[in-house]
């Protein structure tokens, strides 16, 4: 038989050359902005984004707080009308450093079991067994079988749900945490799919060299080689103490160092939550994109410019 002769265009040669490599340059980390204010929402900055998921922490019992619950539910129907889905993570109830009570697992089980049932029906179907475990503001911070129990009950609670089994911040002990929390687990722990990142130290300080990331996905995988990670807070510091002083400039940086880590990480990490929209305009914590009466800062800009190549 004649071998048939195809003539190809160099224009269309090139562009097919190019295509590989244009695959390759897309990070399949979903991106995502959290926040604690419905408003965000409605600017227009916000919608030009055209975002698919958010976070919102609620305290374990918001059920016995009419305004805690007001603003949750005006948040979530408002998310929902936006065709954004929620991940509703439970957190504590008072941020005093080492003071906070540690919910029973009766006590779990009922309060937030009543907000399951009550923001379900409205599409929250991701949920976070409990925010930023080993922190001290939390009161789970020296009690890793509690925050292990807390994953076993919201499983029971939720079920079909995707759960966020342990949420941890990228600071010292992390490692230690972690370990104490699979042991507690025991056999459970094949169903801990999903662990949460707050890697503030790592994508704020370039010295870190990401560190503290790895060494969480690294101990992580040492019990479940299958888990997932999502960095469930995140950002640019604006301002928070002597340690980083008001600096829009350097915020953005710090934005642009985050993309890198999930770039680095993408065979593990596949969602990144920033936090947050608003700003408190350097009072106290800001990670805020935009300033407190809604001015875009430099942040917001490169994160934009990162959202190319990330998913959405």
């Amino acid at each position: 038989m004649q071998r048939l002769k195809t003539h190809v265009p160099i224009g269309v040669l090139v562009l097919l050359l190019a295509l590989p490599g244009a695959a390759q340059a897309r990070t399949n980390v979903r991106v995502s902005i959290a926040d604690q204010n419905q408003a965000m929402f409605d600017a227009p900055a916000y919608r030009a984004l055209h975002l698919k998921t958010t976070r919102y922490f609620i305290r374990w019992d918001a059920i016995r707080s009419p305004a805690d619950l007001a603003r949750a539910d005006a948040y979530v129907r408002r998310a929902r009308a936006a065709h954004v889905r929620v991940l509703m993570h439970i957190s504590t109830n008072d941020f005093t450093p080492k003071r906070a009570h540690l919910p029973s697992v009766a006590e779990y089980r009922r309060s937030v079991g009543a907000l399951v049932r009550r923001y379900r029906p409205l599409g929250v179907r991701e949920w976070g067994a409990w925010n930023e475990v080993n922190h001290k503001t939390q009161p789970t911070w020296k009690s890793p079988k509690r925050a292990a129990q807390y994953f076993k009950t919201m499983r029971a609670l939720c079920r079909g749900c995707t759960i966020v089994a342990l949420d941890i911040l990228d600071q010292a002990g992390a490692t230690r945490y972690i370990q104490r929390f699979y042991r507690a687990l025991g056999s459970s722990r094949r169903f801990a799919r999903i662990v949460g990142i707050h890697n503030y130290s790592d994508t704020n300080r370039a010295t870190h060299r990401g560190r503290g990331t790895r060494s969480i996905i690294l101990a992580v995988r040492t019990f479940n080689r299958r888990t997932q990670f999502w960095m469930t807070e995140t950002g640019g510091v604006v301002n928070f103490g002597r340690s980083f002083p008001c600096n829009e400039q350097r915020a953005a940086k710090s934005v642009s160092r985050m993309f890198g880590l999930a770039r680095s990480y993408r065979r593990y990490i596949k969602r990144l939550y920033v936090y947050n929209w608003t700003g408190s305009d350097c009072n106290g914590f800001d990670t805020g994109l935009t300033k407190a009466n809604g001015q875009l800062r430099p942040a917001y800009y490169t994160l934009r410019k990162y959202l190319r190549s990330f998913r959405r």
